[in-house]
Protein backbone atom coordinates (compact mmCIF):
# COMPACT_ATOMS: atom_id res chain seq x y z
CA UNK A 1 0.00 0.00 0.00
CA UNK A 2 1.40 3.20 -0.76
CA UNK A 3 0.38 6.81 -0.69
CA UNK A 4 -0.34 9.71 -3.22
CA UNK A 5 2.81 10.74 -5.21
CA UNK A 6 4.60 13.60 -4.31
CA UNK A 7 6.35 16.26 -6.86
CA UNK A 8 8.81 18.56 -5.96
CA UNK A 9 10.93 21.41 -8.21
CA UNK A 10 14.66 22.01 -6.06
CA UNK A 11 15.36 25.30 -5.03
CA UNK A 12 18.67 27.72 -5.59
CA UNK A 13 18.36 27.76 -2.00
CA UNK A 14 18.73 24.17 -1.62
CA UNK A 15 21.28 23.47 -4.23
CA UNK A 16 24.74 21.48 -2.71
CA UNK A 17 22.65 19.67 -0.13
CA UNK A 18 21.94 16.01 -0.10
CA UNK A 19 19.12 14.95 -1.22
CA UNK A 20 17.78 12.62 2.07
CA UNK A 21 18.25 16.04 3.57
CA UNK A 22 15.92 17.81 1.35
CA UNK A 23 13.74 15.61 1.47
CA UNK A 24 13.36 15.42 5.30
CA UNK A 25 13.34 19.30 5.29
CA UNK A 26 10.51 19.43 2.80
CA UNK A 27 8.51 16.67 3.85
CA UNK A 28 9.26 16.78 7.60
CA UNK A 29 6.20 14.12 8.43
CA UNK A 30 8.23 11.01 7.24
CA UNK A 31 11.51 10.59 9.34
CA UNK A 32 15.07 10.68 7.41
CA UNK A 33 15.99 6.90 7.99
CA UNK A 34 12.13 6.39 6.07
CA UNK A 35 13.17 8.62 3.31
CA UNK A 36 16.64 6.81 2.96
CA UNK A 37 14.58 3.42 2.47
CA UNK A 38 12.41 5.23 -0.24
CA UNK A 39 15.44 6.32 -1.77
CA UNK A 40 16.86 2.56 -1.62
CA UNK A 41 13.90 1.06 -2.99
CA UNK A 42 14.09 3.69 -6.10
CA UNK A 43 10.84 4.75 -4.53
CA UNK A 44 12.52 8.49 -5.33
CA UNK A 45 13.67 9.90 -8.74
CA UNK A 46 15.19 12.80 -9.69
CA UNK A 47 14.73 14.42 -13.25
CA UNK A 48 13.29 10.82 -13.78
CA UNK A 49 16.33 8.76 -12.77
CA UNK A 50 16.65 7.13 -9.34
CA UNK A 51 19.59 8.70 -7.01
CA UNK A 52 21.60 8.35 -3.58
CA UNK A 53 20.73 9.39 -0.63
CA UNK A 54 24.07 11.39 -0.64
CA UNK A 55 23.30 12.87 -4.15
CA UNK A 56 23.49 16.30 -4.39
CA UNK A 57 20.71 18.53 -5.01
CA UNK A 58 20.55 20.89 -8.16
CA UNK A 59 18.67 24.04 -8.81
CA UNK A 60 15.90 23.08 -10.74
CA UNK A 61 15.83 19.55 -10.08
CA UNK A 62 12.54 17.94 -10.39
CA UNK A 63 12.14 15.02 -7.42
CA UNK A 64 9.22 12.41 -7.60
CA UNK A 65 8.63 10.53 -4.45
CA UNK A 66 6.38 7.37 -4.07
CA UNK A 67 5.68 6.74 -0.37
CA UNK A 68 5.59 3.27 0.53
CA UNK A 69 2.68 2.09 3.14
CA UNK A 70 4.39 2.20 6.79
CA UNK A 71 5.96 -0.73 8.36
CA UNK A 72 4.24 -2.13 11.57
CA UNK A 73 5.96 -0.35 14.37
CA UNK A 74 6.80 -3.64 16.35
CA UNK A 75 9.97 -5.52 16.40
CA UNK A 76 9.55 -9.40 15.20
CA UNK A 77 11.12 -12.49 16.87
CA UNK A 78 13.74 -13.79 15.00
CA UNK A 79 16.27 -17.00 15.65
CA UNK A 80 19.96 -15.87 16.32
CA UNK A 81 22.41 -16.93 18.45
CA UNK A 82 22.82 -14.78 21.93
CA UNK A 83 25.85 -15.27 23.86
CA UNK A 84 24.63 -14.22 27.80
CA UNK A 85 26.75 -13.49 30.41
CA UNK A 86 24.24 -12.60 33.16
CA UNK A 87 21.31 -13.09 34.17
CA UNK A 88 18.57 -12.46 37.13
CA UNK A 89 14.65 -11.96 37.20
CA UNK A 90 15.21 -8.40 36.30
CA UNK A 91 18.13 -8.05 34.12
CA UNK A 92 20.21 -9.86 31.13
CA UNK A 93 23.45 -9.09 30.13
CA UNK A 94 24.50 -10.16 26.48
CA UNK A 95 27.87 -10.19 25.14
CA UNK A 96 26.99 -8.80 21.93
CA UNK A 97 29.41 -9.05 18.38
CA UNK A 98 30.91 -6.13 16.41
CA UNK A 99 28.54 -5.80 13.70
CA UNK A 100 25.02 -6.73 14.96
CA UNK A 101 22.72 -3.46 15.46
CA UNK A 102 21.32 -3.19 18.70
CA UNK A 103 17.73 -2.10 17.45
CA UNK A 104 16.04 -1.29 14.52
CA UNK A 105 16.59 2.13 12.67
CA UNK A 106 17.97 3.85 9.75
CA UNK A 107 17.36 1.23 7.20
CA UNK A 108 18.13 -2.33 9.32
CA UNK A 109 15.51 -3.77 10.32
CA UNK A 110 16.50 -7.31 11.35
CA UNK A 111 19.26 -9.25 12.26
CA UNK A 112 19.12 -6.87 15.98
CA UNK A 113 20.10 -7.76 18.76
CA UNK A 114 16.32 -6.63 19.85
CA UNK A 115 15.17 -9.60 17.45
CA UNK A 116 17.41 -12.15 18.74
CA UNK A 117 16.25 -10.74 22.54
CA UNK A 118 12.24 -11.61 21.66
CA UNK A 119 13.67 -14.99 20.32
CA UNK A 120 14.81 -15.78 23.04
CA UNK A 121 13.34 -14.64 26.01
CA UNK A 122 9.83 -13.32 24.79
CA UNK A 123 8.25 -10.51 26.86
CA UNK A 124 10.94 -7.73 28.39
CA UNK A 125 11.04 -4.03 29.04
CA UNK A 126 8.07 -1.94 27.52
CA UNK A 127 9.43 1.67 28.50
CA UNK A 128 11.29 2.18 25.58
CA UNK A 129 8.70 1.45 23.12
CA UNK A 130 7.54 -1.31 20.37
CA UNK A 131 10.89 -0.76 18.47
CA UNK A 132 13.28 -0.93 21.52
CA UNK A 133 11.94 -3.42 24.11
CA UNK A 134 14.04 -3.98 26.92
CA UNK A 135 17.19 -1.64 25.13
CA UNK A 136 18.54 0.33 28.56
CA UNK A 137 21.64 2.08 26.55
CA UNK A 138 23.45 1.01 23.27
CA UNK A 139 26.69 0.38 21.76
CA UNK A 140 27.30 1.31 18.31
CA UNK A 141 27.35 -1.27 15.45
CA UNK A 142 30.90 -2.41 15.20
CA UNK A 143 31.20 -1.57 19.13
CA UNK A 144 31.49 -5.15 20.45
CA UNK A 145 30.85 -6.13 24.27
CA UNK A 146 28.63 -6.15 27.00
CA UNK A 147 25.03 -4.81 26.57
CA UNK A 148 22.18 -4.77 30.02
CA UNK A 149 18.78 -5.17 28.85
CA UNK A 150 16.00 -5.20 31.33
CA UNK A 151 13.41 -7.70 31.59
CA UNK A 152 10.25 -5.58 32.93
CA UNK A 153 9.69 -1.67 33.44
CA UNK A 154 10.85 -1.44 37.33
CA UNK A 155 13.64 -2.80 36.13
CA UNK A 156 13.93 -0.35 33.22
CA UNK A 157 13.04 2.68 35.09
CA UNK A 158 15.59 2.37 37.73
CA UNK A 159 18.41 0.83 35.27
CA UNK A 160 17.90 4.30 33.22
CA UNK A 161 17.84 6.31 36.42
CA UNK A 162 21.18 4.92 37.12
CA UNK A 163 22.78 5.64 33.46
CA UNK A 164 21.28 9.10 34.11
CA UNK A 165 22.33 10.06 37.34
CA UNK A 166 26.16 8.60 35.98
CA UNK A 167 26.15 5.76 38.57
CA UNK A 168 26.82 3.04 36.12
CA UNK A 169 30.44 2.81 35.58
CA UNK A 170 31.37 1.45 31.70
CA UNK A 171 34.66 0.12 30.93
CA UNK A 172 36.29 0.03 27.44
CA UNK A 173 39.15 -1.63 25.79
CA UNK A 174 40.83 0.84 23.12
CA UNK A 175 43.58 -0.04 20.36
CA UNK A 176 45.14 3.58 19.44
CA UNK A 177 47.25 4.08 17.20
CA UNK A 178 50.62 6.18 18.13
CA UNK A 179 52.52 6.19 21.52
CA UNK A 180 49.88 8.63 24.15
CA UNK A 181 52.27 10.23 26.10
CA UNK A 182 50.78 10.28 29.59
CA UNK A 183 50.16 7.23 31.39
CA UNK A 184 46.35 8.46 32.89
CA UNK A 185 44.87 11.45 31.27
CA UNK A 186 40.98 12.58 31.13
CA UNK A 187 39.43 13.86 28.29
CA UNK A 188 36.87 16.40 28.80
CA UNK A 189 35.60 18.12 25.63
CA UNK A 190 31.76 18.91 24.02
CA UNK A 191 30.35 16.17 21.57
CA UNK A 192 28.26 17.92 18.58
CA UNK A 193 27.10 16.68 15.14
CA UNK A 194 29.40 17.71 12.81
CA UNK A 195 28.35 19.95 10.41
CA UNK A 196 29.89 19.08 7.16
CA UNK A 197 29.51 15.56 7.53
CA UNK A 198 26.37 14.36 9.39
CA UNK A 199 27.47 11.01 9.69
CA UNK A 200 30.61 11.66 12.66
CA UNK A 201 30.60 13.61 15.43
CA UNK A 202 32.96 16.10 16.63
CA UNK A 203 34.74 17.27 19.64
CA UNK A 204 36.21 20.44 18.22
CA UNK A 205 32.89 23.00 18.31
CA UNK A 206 32.70 24.88 21.33
CA UNK A 207 29.12 23.74 21.30
CA UNK A 208 28.15 20.28 22.01
CA UNK A 209 26.74 18.01 24.90
CA UNK A 210 28.92 17.54 27.61
CA UNK A 211 31.61 14.65 27.71
CA UNK A 212 34.35 13.20 29.62
CA UNK A 213 36.41 10.01 29.16
CA UNK A 214 39.09 8.98 31.21
CA UNK A 215 41.83 6.77 30.02
CA UNK A 216 44.93 4.60 31.48
CA UNK A 217 47.47 2.97 29.12
CA UNK A 218 47.40 -0.83 29.46
CA UNK A 219 49.98 -1.70 27.16
CA UNK A 220 52.15 -0.08 24.67
CA UNK A 221 53.49 -1.59 21.44
CA UNK A 222 55.62 -0.40 18.31
CA UNK A 223 52.80 2.62 16.72
CA UNK A 224 50.17 1.65 19.01
CA UNK A 225 49.26 2.14 22.64
CA UNK A 226 46.33 -0.50 24.36
CA UNK A 227 43.77 1.78 26.78
CA UNK A 228 41.48 1.36 29.18
CA UNK A 229 38.94 4.02 29.19
CA UNK A 230 36.12 4.65 31.65
CA UNK A 231 33.57 7.22 30.71
CA UNK A 232 31.39 9.33 32.74
CA UNK A 233 28.59 10.40 29.77
CA UNK A 234 27.14 8.05 27.08
CA UNK A 235 27.67 10.38 23.72
CA UNK A 236 27.25 9.43 20.19
CA UNK A 237 30.44 7.78 19.26
CA UNK A 238 31.81 9.19 22.45
CA UNK A 239 35.12 7.49 22.88
CA UNK A 240 36.33 7.28 19.26
CA UNK A 241 35.60 11.04 19.29
CA UNK A 242 37.46 12.35 22.32
CA UNK A 243 40.17 9.42 21.49
CA UNK A 244 40.80 11.06 17.59
CA UNK A 245 40.22 14.76 19.12
CA UNK A 246 43.92 14.00 20.94
CA UNK A 247 45.39 12.28 17.77
CA UNK A 248 45.12 8.71 18.35
CA UNK A 249 42.34 7.35 16.76
CA UNK A 250 41.10 3.57 17.48
CA UNK A 251 42.59 1.02 15.35
CA UNK A 252 40.40 0.17 12.21
CA UNK A 253 38.19 3.59 13.01
CA UNK A 254 38.27 5.20 9.54
CA UNK A 255 35.05 7.62 10.19
CA UNK A 256 38.30 9.17 12.37
CA UNK A 257 40.91 9.03 11.13
CA UNK A 258 42.26 5.56 11.20
CA UNK A 259 44.29 4.31 8.40
CA UNK A 260 42.52 1.37 6.37
CA UNK A 261 45.65 -0.21 6.22
CA UNK A 262 48.43 -0.66 8.28
CA UNK A 263 51.77 -2.07 6.66
CA UNK A 264 52.57 -5.58 7.77
CA UNK A 265 49.32 -6.17 9.38
CA UNK A 266 46.05 -8.18 8.76
CA UNK A 267 43.26 -5.29 8.08
CA UNK A 268 40.96 -5.57 10.93
CA UNK A 269 37.60 -5.95 9.29
CA UNK A 270 36.08 -3.36 12.40
CA UNK A 271 37.76 -1.07 15.03
CA UNK A 272 39.16 -2.06 17.77
CA UNK A 273 36.75 -1.02 20.71
CA UNK A 274 35.22 -3.14 23.05
CA UNK A 275 32.54 -2.58 26.29
CA UNK A 276 34.89 -4.89 28.27
CA UNK A 277 32.92 -4.39 32.04
CA UNK A 278 29.74 -2.85 33.21
CA UNK A 279 29.15 -2.60 37.13
CA UNK A 280 25.17 -1.50 38.24
CA UNK A 281 23.31 -1.59 40.99
CA UNK A 282 20.80 -4.78 40.94
CA UNK A 283 17.73 -3.30 40.57
CA UNK A 284 15.34 -5.01 42.75
CA UNK A 285 17.73 -5.61 45.80
CA UNK A 286 20.16 -2.57 45.26
CA UNK A 287 23.20 -5.47 45.45
CA UNK A 288 26.04 -3.86 43.17
CA UNK A 289 27.03 -6.47 40.29
CA UNK A 290 29.47 -6.38 37.95
CA UNK A 291 30.02 -8.35 34.17
CA UNK A 292 32.42 -8.82 32.01
CA UNK A 293 33.50 -9.44 28.51
CA UNK A 294 36.76 -10.89 27.33
CA UNK A 295 38.14 -9.64 24.37
CA UNK A 296 36.71 -10.86 21.12
CA UNK A 297 38.76 -13.41 19.42
CA UNK A 298 39.57 -11.42 16.15
CA UNK A 299 41.05 -8.61 18.70
CA UNK A 300 43.14 -10.57 20.80
CA UNK A 301 44.56 -12.14 17.25
CA UNK A 302 45.01 -9.40 16.32
CA UNK A 303 47.18 -8.34 19.27
CA UNK A 304 49.44 -10.82 18.79
CA UNK A 305 50.33 -9.63 15.92
CA UNK A 306 52.21 -6.84 17.46
CA UNK A 307 53.84 -8.86 20.05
Amino acid sequence: MSGAPLKIELTPQEAGKRLDLVLHQRFPQFSRARLQDWIKEGRVRVNGEPRRASYLARSGDAVDVEPAGLAPLHAAPEEIPLSVLYEDQDVVAIDKPAGMVVHAGAGVHSGTLVNALLHRFGSLSRAAGELRPGIVHRLDRYTSGVVLVAKNDAAHQRLAEQFASRQVEKTYLALVHGSIKQDRARIEKPIARDPKQRVRMTARLATGRAAWSEYHVLRRFDGFTLLEVRIGTGRTHQIRVHLASIGHPVVGDRLYGAPAKIAGQPTLPRYFLHAHRIKFAQPSTGQPVTIASPLPTELEAWLKQLI
